[in-house]
């Protein structure tokens, strides 16, 4: 026993319980013992001692609350399913070592973790406060506390883990919204882990449909934005397509005042707009056959009687309102008006055709192709064929002598009207409006014209699982899949992709959608599929610079221009293009990004168009044209055209074909005596003016006779400059070459050059026999004086003689610069000539007043110089 008994007072016989070391509540909460008081006894020893009756004792040891409550778990866990109210998700537990009831027992527990939906009881039950949902978060972790009925808390707080689980949702899973694409990327999957939950229903069939929603991007999806010329010379199409939409500019200025988006050359009429094309474009007789072609973009028309909206009218300018033929749209019916002359027929003939179709009215970019075989009439809507759902007859226009005028965007009314104007406007957009009188087109070409250039696609259909049935339509925006068996559908679904073959693609975003049906067994629909919305991003190509360079001036003699040949523009024109980059390493910190790497890098693609056009006056077809081979086009996609104003080679193909063809071009001159030069310009374009080269500048002199007579007799003194070194000289004798690149008139100045260059040698030559006569020995200040003058006169006037001799460049040079700073100011040319005399008559002077002061050194200088200069 920890406790032991003292005597505190013999003679009162008062004592003492009392514990010999502490005592622990938590190792023993009570102590029961036994003790006995004995006497002194008798006698000096204490002999005979009685002792006392027993007495029972009972400790109890009361408790101090010095332990606080533990958890019996580090961490809890639960898991519970989104959208329900639960009484407990689970349950805590804390203990406390204390002994005593009031400090051992647990008498609440608090959750710490602040503004979560989870409320706890005083028995440790957790409960949400409110419904949870896995889409708005997966997990929960939470502290809880736990309090003693003496108020002290746990000294660590508990971590619960709460898991919420999706209610199970019929639907596609493992998808991305938004699905990025870099130029140049070929095809890229779409939903590369996609699959498909269906809660274990009993799927017998799944039908799912991609459709890729591009009507926002240019025509209707991201097509070539090429000329209509050059696409159809892509194509293949039969040439004498007349554009009668085309770009602004000097040539084609009557859709100058038309609405109009430049990226894909697209008009936009609003009820209000005409074009007017200029007599001469369009053949008055289009024969029996000829074709329509347009894009269109049309909607329903205003008002409860739409009228008819003009696409194309050739009607009478003055006098009458007869239509002679005409192609518009009314009641989201496409017409097509054709009469016929009346010495051409005389009998009741089909007129007009009518084709009645939804898209004509749907707001969408639709591409139509008319074909007329007289009196068969075809239309093509998008590569597919429509036949006329009505044709009326009529009888045949009588003829006359009234000028007829042809229109786009609405009709001319020249006739039954106070004032002629137009009438029956067009709503909507048009773009590449181009009629071919005397052929029509086929349906491959017609295809090609229309041919998207992004879509949808599958990878490596081979491997696509048994039993998947699939159907793209014409323009593989829309992909239909069938199939039986889930994980089929899965693997089938993860190989679409989305392509764009373009090498510069329109930027910005094609919406996608992914609708599904699920069916089961005995019943037709058994699972609702939500529909995918994604989208893909498409970025922005790095744009090209497209440089043109080449020989920039040169001079031929009159006679090379006068030949049957001509003289060759641009012999060594080279085009490239370039792309810069900017590369940076993945780690790149914020303040480093300034420090990114500049990469050029050349990189190839095509051209659609290159003009060479006359800078100033144009030519005079009297006395001068530019000439090409056209056999120099066959087996490319290339035409050309030829005007006063200049040449322009079109149609889509390689740089290296433009540069071929280009550097085959001729200039002929057989009234060269009237011209001295000509300037031209060289540029060119891709994406029909998307991306354009640099202006390329070109400078030609004509040397006339008198000119090149001249030069065969100074060309020998003369050294070719360096900047014309690179020049290319056609055969001939080697006078006339280097004649060629001397500029006519520059010959004034020549003159000059050389008559100063023989009076300066014959100076030279005096001073250098006068020296060897009076040389003598002198100071060392004398000569550094005689050497400074003689750089400034010696060295200029020897250098001319000394032709072969190495050390004499420098000294070329500066004769170089001499003649250079002579060209720049011709007018002052004879005053300047005067003035060089009269230093030459000075410098004269001062050799003969420092004739005794020349040392032995010049002596030894003017030594070397004699063994240089021809006497």
């Amino acid at each position: 026993m920890p406790f032991e008994a003292v005597v505190l007072n013999k003679t009162s016989g008062e004592g003492q319980l009392r514990a010999k070391s502490p005592v622990d509540c938590e190792l023993q909460k009570e102590y029961t013992f036994i003790i006995q008081a004995y006497d002194c006894g008798s006698g000096p020893g204490g002999k005979n001692w009685k002792k006392s009756h027993k007495a029972v004792v009972h400790i109890q040891v009361k408790d101090v609350n010095e332990f606080s409550p533990a958890f019996k778990e580090s961490v809890y866990k639960a898991s519970v399913t989104e959208g329900k109210i639960y009484d407990s998700i689970l349950q805590v537990e804390a203990t406390d070592e204390d002994c005593s009831p009031q400090y051992s027992q647990i008498c609440n527990y608090k959750i710490v973790t602040a503004d979560v939906p989870f409320a706890i009881d005083r028995n440790g039950n957790i409960r949400n406060t409110e419904k949870l949902s896995y889409d708005k978060q997966h997990q929960y972790e939470i502290l809880v506390t736990a309090f003693d009925c003496g108020q002290k808390h746990a000294t660590e707080d508990v971590l619960v883990h709460v898991n919420v689980k999706p209610v199970c949702k019929p639907g596609w899973q493992d998808w991305n919204k938004r699905i990025e694409y870099r130029p140049g990327s070929g095809s890229i999957p779409l939903f590369p882990s996609i699959h498909l939950e269906t809660c274990d229903g009993p799927v017998s069939s799944i039908h799912t449909t991609i459709e890729l929603q591009t009507s926002s991007i240019g025509k209707g999806c991201d097509r070539e934005t090429y000329s209509e010329k050059s696409l159809q010379k892509l194509c293949g199409a039969s040439s004498g397509a007349i554009d009668l939409l085309p770009s602004p500019s000097a040539t084609t200025n009557w859709t100058a005042g038309l609405l109009m988006d430049n990226n894909d050359i697209i008009f936009k009429f609003d009820g209000k707009q005409g074009a007017k094309i200029p007599d001469g474009i369009v053949p008055k007789n289009l024969t029996d056959q000829f074709t329509i072609t347009l894009w269109m973009k049309h909607g329903p028309s205003p008002g409860l009687r739409a009228e008819k909206e003009t696409i194309l009218c050739n009607s009478d300018k003055t006098e009458m309102n007869r239509h002679h033929y005409a192609l518009y749209v009314h009641n989201c019916r496409l017409v097509l008006l054709l009469r016929k002359d009346f010495h051409r027929a005389d009998t009741f003939r089909p007129a007009e055709f009518h084709w009645k179709l939804d898209q004509i009215c749907d707001k969408e970019w639709h591409y139509y192709v008319v074909n007329v075989e007289f009196p068969v009439v075809t239309l093509y809507m998008d590569g597919t064929t429509y036949e006329p759902y009505l044709v009326t007859n009529d009888w045949p226009i009588h003829p006359s002598h009234i000028a007829m005028q042809l229109t786009v965007g609405a009709c001319w009314q020249g006739g039954e009207v106070t004032k002629a104007r137009f009438a029956q406007y067009f709503h909507g957009s048009l773009a590449s409006l181009t009629i071919r009188p005397g052929k029509i087109e086929s349906q491959k070409v017609i295809s090609c014209l229309q041919a998207c250039k992004e879509g949808l696609d599958i990878n490596s259909l081979e491997s696509l699982g048994q039993g998947i049935k699939y159907h793209f339509n014409p323009s593989q925006s829309v992909l239909v899949m069938e199939g039986d068996d889930i994980e089929n559908i899965n693997q089938a679904l993860r190989k679409v992709s989305y392509i764009n073959s373009r090498q510069f693609p329109t930027a910005g975003i094609r919406c996608l959608k992914v609708s599904s049906k699920v069916q089961c067994f005995g019943e037709d629909v058994c699972i609702n599929i939500p529909d995918i919305d994604a989208y893909v991003m498409v970025f922005q190509a790095n744009e090209p610079k497209i440089t043109i360079t080449g020989m920039d001036h040169f001079a031929r003699p009159a006679a090379e221009f006068e030949s049957e040949r001509g003289v060759i523009l641009l012999p060594d024109i080279r085009i490239i293009s370039t792309v810069t980059k900017m590369e940076h390493s993945v780690d790149l910190r914020e303040y480093d990004r300034a420090n990114k790497q500049v990469v050029v890098e050349e990189m190839v693609h095509n051209l659609d168009f290159c003009d060479v056009l006359v800078i100033g006056a144009e030519l005079d077809p009297q006395q001068e044209c530019l000439e090409l081979d056209h056999g120099e086009l066959q087996g490319k996609h290339l035409d050309a055209t030829n005007s006063t104003a200049g040449y322009s080679i079109y149609g889509v193909d390689s740089m290296f074909s433009y540069e071929q063809v280009l550097r085959q071009l001729r200039y002929r001159n057989w009234g060269s005596s009237a011209t001295s030069d000509r300037k031209f310009r060289v540029k060119c374009s891709e994406l029909n003016g998307r991306y354009t080269s640099n202006e390329f500048n070109l400078e030609i002199n004509i040397l006339h006779s008198s000119n090149s007579n001249f030069m065969d007799h100074v060309n020998h003194m003369i050294v070719q400059p360096k900047f014309l070194q690179s020049v290319q000289h056609p055969e001939g004798s080697v006078s006339a070459a280097h004649s060629s690149v001397i500029p006519g008139v520059a010959t004034i100045v020549i003159i000059i050059c050389v008559s100063i260059l023989v009076l300066v040698i014959t100076l030279g030559v005096f001073r250098l026999r006068s020296a060897r006569q009076r040389g003598s020995v002198g100071h060392e200040g004398a000569r550094e004086s005689e050497m400074d003058w003689d750089d400034s006169a010696l060295t200029i006037t020897v250098n001319p003689m000394e032709k072969y001799e190495k050390p004499h460049q420098t000294e070329e040079e500066s004769e170089e610069e001499d003649i250079d700073d002579e060209e720049e100011d011709t007018t002052s040319a004879e005053s300047d000539d005067s003035e060089e005399e009269e230093e030459e008559e000075e410098e004269e002077e001062v050799i003969v007043q420092k004739g005794d002061k020349q040392n032995g050194t010049r002596q030894e200088q003017l030594e070397w110089d004699d063994s240089t200069l021809p006497y």
